[in-house]
């Protein structure tokens, strides 16, 4: 997915006819291109932005079956969930999805450890086959001995239970990267602007790459609208009347030290309205989430001082000692794609998905979560065969591990050996494995010529400068935000929010992408001004005020239409 392949897949939108167009490089989008790739079907994947630039990369970066919807009853969900979880871990990516452990800390004396271990268990087994350990009963001085950081009066016991995570941004990009393994055209940057029609039936797009301007038409059997929060948008678009709606209800999450929660395990607190978790994320922790409606700019939700307050003060509630905004190191905001319900309250919309056939030529699928993206594609393009010649074959990606899975765990256990061959330490080799899996020789092979892309990057020294130029040469990175913000985590993980080493990860961008001087200077300074103004936005006291800051800053892509209708 580098320079050259972004050339060639122009050529080939407006050249060819695909059997299936997907709109939308999130992880549902991603997941159907990989779904109809591996079905045997020609494939092109449009994305106005780039992959995971909305929801799928503003998660709670869990795997989790979702243990707050086994008490909305919704056991089909939990189940469904918990099965893909189990599939991850063990066969599809396990070199990006790893076990966690969470407390739960126990409040109530006599009803609530055994109500709450009877949902436990009902969690533990309801997937069917597991790889991660069950509950684990502890007593107030056993919890506190796993999370030192805790209150000695916020619980009287605890449960310790297992679920999993991964980096969301990287896993879509990288079911994007699989989907093109697979022979899937995945273009970046490129917006559809119209829907084409024969008589009353759909049959393409017309596209707009919003690098340069250019316009072609895209000829498909069927189009697949998998554009999450932008779901009414596109149908608007196409002139056809919806089968459901989409509602947005804002997430934000807080990113604080790991030395801030002396702790060996997650946490998932009750809060008056759901739950909210403290999650291990390397060396930090992520603490959220937010569930509040947002009916503003779609492209960058931002997060207000309420709600950073709302995080912070519910988790001092439970803390030896408090957090304050000096501990904060990075705030992210990410619409959930909810289906409209007869509740006004978002937190008890339900996280089943919907597909529907809006027209002859066009399906939309909404709703969901994360986890279950793969059921969700799956259920997408059968909903699609229905405007394809022939009977296309079933869903196979239930048996495809994605890139990088092969050899993974080999290559852990030469981790030492592999350190030594290339001059590094073991635990800078682990933590590539994690990132790239089998694919990390092909990361280390572009610093054969150049050994002084293994140095970390100046200020942000988790992560070396091979890694930005294989996000350009192979991972489909266009602009600084990008890399900084999706290849990499650096905009969340560091104060500075990625400033401080902007120009580094700039320069070593140009070199690949062929950027002038002032190029590279003009992507530092939209950068820059996207951080500007995240940081202005989260010190507003409403959504209307952090919006109107939020959405002042600069587009990394100029050219993009919003909204498109």
């Amino acid at each position: 997915m580098g320079p050259q392949s972004r050339s060639e897949s122009w050529e080939r939108l407006g050249s060819e006819t695909f059997d299936v167009v997907v709109i939308g490089g999130g992880i549902v989008g991603a997941g159907v291109a990989l779904d109809a790739a591996t079905r045997g079907l020609r494939v092109a994947l449009i994305e106005a932005r780039d992959l995971a630039a909305g929801t799928s990369s503003r998660s709670s970066k869990l795997f989790h079956g979702g243990l707050r919807y086994l008490e909305q009853l919704e056991f089909g969900l939990v189940r469904e969930a918990l099965r893909e979880r189990e599939l991850m871990l063990t066969l599809l990516a396990p070199h990006l999805v790893k076990p966690v452990s969470f407390l739960y800390p126990l409040t109530r004396r006599v009803w609530e450890r055994p109500y709450t271990a009877a949902g436990l268990f009902l969690y533990d087994t309801m997937g069917g086959a597991r790889s991660v350990p069950g509950q684990k009963h502890l007593t107030r001085a056993g919890a506190l001995r796993m999370v030192p950081a805790l209150k000695r009066d916020a619980l009287i016991g605890g449960i310790r239970y297992y679920d999993a995570q991964a980096d969301d941004a990287r896993h879509t990009m990288t079911v994007a990267r699989t989907a093109a393994h697979y022979g899937a055209i995945v273009r970046t940057s490129t917006q559809v602007v119209d829907f084409l029609r024969e008589a009353d039936r759909v049959s393409g797009v017309r596209v707009r790459d919003v690098e340069d301007g250019r316009e072609t038409d895209v000829q498909a059997g069927v189009v697949i609208n998998c554009t999450g929060v932008w779901t009414d948008e596109l149908q608007r678009l196409s002139g056809s009347r919806g089968r459901f709606r989409v509602r947005s209800s804002k997430g934000v999450h807080i990113v604080v030290p790991r030395d801030r929660i002396v702790s060996e395990s997650g946490m998932i607190l009750r809060t008056e309205k759901s739950v909210l978790f403290v999650i291990p994320w390397r060396n930090h922790w992520i603490i959220g989430t937010t569930d509040t409606d947002w009916n503003l700019d779609l492209a960058h939700p931002a997060a207000t001082k309420h709600d950073i307050d709302y995080l912070l003060e519910h988790v001092n509630e439970v803390l030896a000692t408090p957090l304050t905004h000096d501990d904060i190191e990075g705030v992210y905001a990410g619409l959930r794609p909810l289906l409209a319900g007869e509740s006004e309250e978002t937190s008890k919309l339900s996280r089943e998905h919907a597909v529907a056939r809006v027209a002859p030529g066009l399906v939309a699928i909404a709703g969901g979560k994360y986890t279950t993206y793969r059921v969700m594609a799956a259920d997408a393009v059968d909903a699609a065969a229905v405007d394809l010649p022939g009977r296309p074959q079933s869903s196979i990606t239930d048996k495809v591990p994605l890139i990088g899975a092969d050899g993974y765990h080999a290559l852990v256990n030469q981790a030492d050996h592999l350190a030594a061959q290339h001059g590094l330490h073991p635990y800078r080799v682990r933590h590539l494995l994690d990132r790239y899996g089998s694919l990390v020789h092909e990361v280390l092979a572009m610093a054969d010529e150049r050994p002084e892309l293994l140095k970390p990057l100046e200020h942000a020294p988790d992560y070396l400068a091979v890694e930005v130029v294989y996000a350009v040469s192979h991972e489909g990175a266009l602009h600084l935000e990008d890399v900084l913000a999706r290849r990499t985590r650096i905009s969340i993980e560091y104060p500075h929010r990625g400033v401080d080493c902007a120009q580094q990860v700039a320069t070593l961008m140009g070199e690949i992408l062929g950027w002038s001087a002032d190029v590279t200077d003009h992507e530092v300074e939209v950068y820059r001004a996207r951080v500007e103004a995240e940081r202005d936005s989260q010190t507003q006291p409403n959504d209307e005020a952090a919006d109107a800051r939020r959405v002042a800053a600069p587009e990394a892509r100029a050219n993009i239409t919003e909204p498109v209708s």
